[in-house]
């Protein structure tokens, strides 16, 4: 019997160590792939496709471009649920049962990320804070067009809906293929200096 590996192979080769993440062992092209199959919402979303944690980060990164943020903090915008290439995307309920084993894995591949990607290991509060709000916008839209969420509940969970031009969010909403998904994360990867 094989003993047990804490490492995930890539498909670009790479063999990630879930325990001790390098950044060295971090290639986009992975995180971009496993994104775009990556259902958010458990996959509970209208649509021919699931909609990804790939498409979500686009609209994230959006968002948090509209509120003014940096160019320099927009890449972190994009790559805020990158470890979930890894580890899957659980809903927030489904993390507070987990507890805290969840939550250290998904802190350290995100530190990986950001060094292997020349953010810094911590963010500054201000883009923080400024990608977390775009976060939570994103989710209020998502959760009334794909989750099904009425306005009520969207608002008692996600806050009242956000100040941003909804067409910018429609953009976003309805679901990729995850070839596509894929290709606009990777091109806006690039577009940002990933």
């Amino acid at each position: 019997m094989a003993p047990n590996r804490a490492w995930q192979r890539m498909l670009s080769g790479r063999r990630l160590d879930l325990l001790d993440p390098s950044p060295v062992d971090i290639e986009m092209e992975d995180i971009a792939h496993g994104l775009s199959r990556v259902a958010r919402w458990n996959g509970q979303t209208a649509g021919a496709w699931a909609y990804s944690v790939a498409q979500h980060s686009l609209l994230v990164e959006a968002l948090a471009g509209q509120r003014g943020l940096a160019r320099r903090w927009r890449l972190a915008a994009l790559l805020h649920d990158a470890p979930e290439y890894v580890i899957g995307d659980l809903i927030t309920p489904f993390k507070a049962v987990v507890g805290l084993d969840y939550r250290e894995l998904e802190g350290r591949l995100a530190l990986a990320i950001r060094i292997r990607f020349g953010l810094p290991a911590t963010l500054p509060k201000a883009p923080q804070e400024a990608i977390k709000r775009a976060d939570r916008a994103a989710a209020h839209f998502e959760a009334t067009a794909l989750a099904g969420f009425g306005d009520v509940e969207a608002r008692r969970y996600f806050g009242r809906e956000p100040r941003v031009p909804r067409t910018l969010a429609e953009a976003y909403l309805s679901p990729w293929p995850p070839a596509e998904a894929k290709r606009r994360f990777l091109a806006r990867c690039a577009a940002l200096g990933a």
